[in-house]
């Protein structure tokens, strides 16, 4: 007896400590790589591989494992309690306790947070597989997204777009000193391939974020790096091509975890061609959008006059290619600390602006080239994970990044051989450092603080010159010219340095205090030196600013399943470089510099509701709103020198600048469900409404759009999963836009001809479907039918129509 007993010790301890184990999807059945597997004190860990298995001998017999994937639910259990060797995992798709990182720079679960938040996840990410990040932001719930050129998309939250809108990568931000105000294309340049997921915060977030966060924080999470105790290889891959603008997409990445190093390293690459619109004119507008002609025109080619295009529905112009690097390493340092490296490079081919290529003036076809050049983002940036578990500090994130950004802009009119080029350079330094504490043993009271400091470097060179032309061969350059510069000539910077403090408490089992504070400050210095075209009151400016912002919210959780949020919130927005001293020209306005801008303010109140159901796998919510803006800026005609017109390359246009008026509101909602009603089948639905009106001059905003929403049926068992989901736009009606602005291109709406005024943006809807095969365990099929009736739509305020009928195909693998 004691010989068994024995034997039966001895077996005990070498399965506890020689274990592997499989980790599998609940539903598939098919292994989880990439999950990590962590003791209590997260001393040990070890991460499945491509086939899902790890090996638990470096754990004790008691110890409790962690296994943790961003797209399935946490398991805890004990090590000695582990009789198989199979680890089931539940997708985070079948419950709505989602764990956010962006709210307040650390994780936090849905039901503390007061804020109208949203996500996508990775799977997420793939299901839909996004040409772009734009059309990725495109299907989040509440999120507008503009359009000028393919190549790019400018996202709408609350009402409020561009520099009001703060972009984050990998918690630096990308919103820089020449961010501007209308419509921006820089959400395109993080690779939607590259995402681990996409975090959005909807209001002003200035205690947390700063500057800009006046509309909401759109947060870029790429993949990430995890460290194995045994030495681990994981590669996926994709493959897209579709029939609407011929894309064809290829993506690779690697991982390689070992104990004391981890990497990630992915390249993607697109190629897009010229975008076709839908043909289906259910508007009633027979030849709006139609694109009748065209210029042919490239950097050595030379066509006197537009030529025919011999199809209408062709959008020519708006191809382009789009090349995107990642890599990452992690390093531990100690058992509580670790280093991160995070390199990321994104450039394009030449982008062309198809919404000045079609520009008319006078009847006639204005410019023969207007393009981006290629626009490059580079990012490097150093991460200090910190865990020492003191009374003053039981976690810290410092950041420290550079970022190194280039963009030009290219143009030249018909019937002319003077070629411009506007170049700006920024380079942005930042550091960031946020640390949080719990006050009580049971984490009830958590206290964060932190800090953050940037400088904008910005350099802007114009340039002239004209075309020396054989024939249709551009053979150089025969001349130059003067060309005014974008923004100043000089040389301008733009700094910040900002303090924070954010407390969260739980003051009973069902509710929840959130507050916080802010200070910033800012700093932005230029000179101007060319006086060609103008004359300023002071060449040589230096602007300070300085704000406090703060924020207050309460969660109420009567009973399980039922959540109220209320939140007051303040934000702000210094004047960048581009608000204060841009020069362009546009439609016959020339902007000009207005260097006695000032700050703008936001004032929130905000009410949201989530019922949950059925275990919190489904819930019906929503959040309404009211955000005053006071000192808020907007574009009007200016007086410059005693002058209310120029003569701007060669034409006499009107002059505008950026100024302060007094107040306007924002008031609006967005209702949504989400979550799944049976074994197989899961839905998601919203809808949103958002109206804004200056107080002093009674005219509407720019950038609100009209109703718009969407609703989403889906369906998934075993290898198998499909949805269809229908979305509709409402109308924009003339008296909703904003002429004097006019940001919103109220003149490319459809023309009526008996009452010599424009119809507006015309109401809309498509029917789209996308299914997936599990050809393996490590390969997908997917095939995505869009706008599936080739309804002929514009987004809000886009200059280009939206795609027509597309056929997607993806392969997806995992090795």
């Amino acid at each position: 007896m004691k010989r068994f007993l024995l034997l039966i010790l001895i077996f005990s301890y070498v399965t506890s400590n020689a274990q592997t184990i499989t980790v599998l999807d609940e539903e598939s059945r098919f292994p989880i790589s990439n999950v990590a597997i962590f003791n209590e004190n997260k001393t040990k860990h070890v991460v499945s591989d491509k086939d899902g298995q790890a090996d638990l001998s470096v754990f004790e017999f008691n110890d409790i494992l962690s296994f943790t994937h961003f797209s399935y639910i946490e398991y805890e259990v004990l090590k000695r309690q582990i009789t198989t060797d199979i680890i089931i995992l539940k997708s985070t798709e079948h419950t709505l306790d989602e764990v956010f990182l962006s709210s307040s720079k650390s994780k936090e679960s849905r039901n503390r947070i007061a804020e109208q938040i949203d996500v996508f996840s990775i799977k997420d990410i793939q299901r839909i597989s996004p040409q772009t990040s734009a059309d990725l932001l495109a299907e989040m719930p509440g999120i507008k997204v503009q359009k000028s050129q393919f190549g790019g998309g400018s996202p709408v939250l609350r009402g409020m777009e561009s520099n009001r809108v703060l972009l984050v990568v990998d918690g630096v931000r990308m919103n820089n000193a020449i961010y501007r105000k209308g419509h921006l294309q820089n959400s395109i340049t993080v690779s939607p391939t590259m995402l681990d997921r996409t975090e959005v915060i909807f209001g002003p977030s200035s205690v947390i974020y700063g500057s800009d966060a006046l509309g909401g924080v759109i947060h870029y999470y790429t993949r990430k790096p995890t460290l194995s105790n045994k030495p681990n290889i994981n590669g996926a891959g994709l493959m897209r091509y579709s029939t609407v603008n011929n894309e064809f997409s290829v993506q690779a990445g690697v991982e390689l975890s070992f104990k004391k190093l981890a990497s990630y390293t992915s390249i993607s690459h697109s190629k897009f061609g010229d975008l076709m619109m839908g043909k289906s004119r259910n508007h009633g507008f027979d030849d709006w959008g139609k694109v009748t002609e065209y210029s042919n025109n490239t950097n050595d080619y030379y066509s006197e006059t537009p030529i025919a295009n011999s199809n209408p529905n062709l959008q020519k112009n708006t191809g382009f290619d789009q090349t995107d690097f990642l890599q990452k390493l992690l390093i531990p340092l100690t058992d509580k600390s670790s280093l991160s490296l995070n390199l990321q490079y994104s450039t394009t081919s030449d982008i062309p602006r198809f919404d000045r290529l079609t520009e008319r003036r006078d009847g006639e076809l204005r410019y023969a080239e207007w393009y981006y050049g290629p626009q490059s983002r580079f990012m490097v940036s150093t991460q200090l994970e910190l865990n020492p578990e003191k009374k003053w500090m039981n976690h810290g994130l410092i950041t420290l990044a550079y970022q190194d950004i280039e963009e030009s802009r290219i143009d030249r009119k018909f019937n002319s051989l003077d070629r411009s080029y506007k170049t700006e350079n920024v380079d942005i330094f930042s550091l960031n450092a946020d640390f949080s504490v719990p006050l009580t043993k049971t984490k009830d009271r958590i206290l964060s603080y932190g800090g953050e400091l940037t400088h904008n470097d910005v350099g802007s060179k114009p340039e002239g010159k004209t075309l020396a032309v054989s024939g249709n061969t551009i053979t150089g350059y025969s001349g130059a010219f003067a060309v005014q510069s974008r923004y100043a000539d000089g040389g301008s910077t733009y700094s910040t340095a900002a303090t924070y403090v954010n407390y969260r408490q739980d003051i009973s089992k069902t509710s929840t205090l959130n507050s916080g504070i802010r200070f910033t400050y800012t700093n932005l210095a230029a000179t101007w030196i060319d006086e060609t075209f103008f004359t300023l009151p002071d060449n040589d400016i230096t602007i300070d600013n300085s704000a406090v912002t703060a924020t207050f919210g309460y969660v109420f959780k009567p009973v399980t399943d039922w959540q109220f949020n209320g939140v007051l919130s303040s934000g702000f927005r210094s004047p960048n470089l581009d608000d204060t001293g841009k020069v362009r020209e546009k439609s016959g306005d020339v902007t000009v510099p207005n260097i006695n801008l000032k700050p703008e303010f936001a004032y929130n109140a905000e009410l949201g509701i989530l019922k949950y159901f059925n275990n919190k796998k489904f819930y019906v919510g929503g959040t309404v709103y009211y955000t005053l803006l006071d000192n808020y800026i907007t574009r009007e005609g200016f007086v410059l020198n005693g002058n209310t017109t120029m003569i701007y390359e060669g034409e006499e246009a009107n002059i505008v600048a950026n100024v302060n008026k007094d107040q306007a509101y924002i008031y609006g909602g967005t209702f949504d469900i989400k979550g799944t009603f049976s074994e197989y089948f899961s839905t998601r639905a919203s809808i949103t409404y958002t109206k804004g009106k200056a107080y002093d001059t009674e005219e509407p905003l720019s950038s609100i759009p009209p109703l718009f929403g969407m609703i989403e049926l889906s369906h998934e068992k075993g290898r198998f999963s499909s949805s269809i989901d229908f979305k509709f736009n409402g109308r924009k009606r003339p008296e909703d836009y904003n002429i004097t602005e006019d940001i919103d291109r109220y003149d490319e709406t459809p023309y009526l001809a008996e009452t010599d005024s424009y119809y507006g943006t015309p109401a809309w809807t498509t029917l789209n479907m996308n299914s997936k095969y599990k050809l393996t365990k490590n390969l997908d099929f997917m095939v995505a039918v869009d706008n599936i009736f080739d309804i002929h739509y514009k987004e809000f305020a886009s200059g280009i129509s939206a795609p027509g009928r597309n056929f997607s195909f993806t392969l997806l693998g995992n090795f």
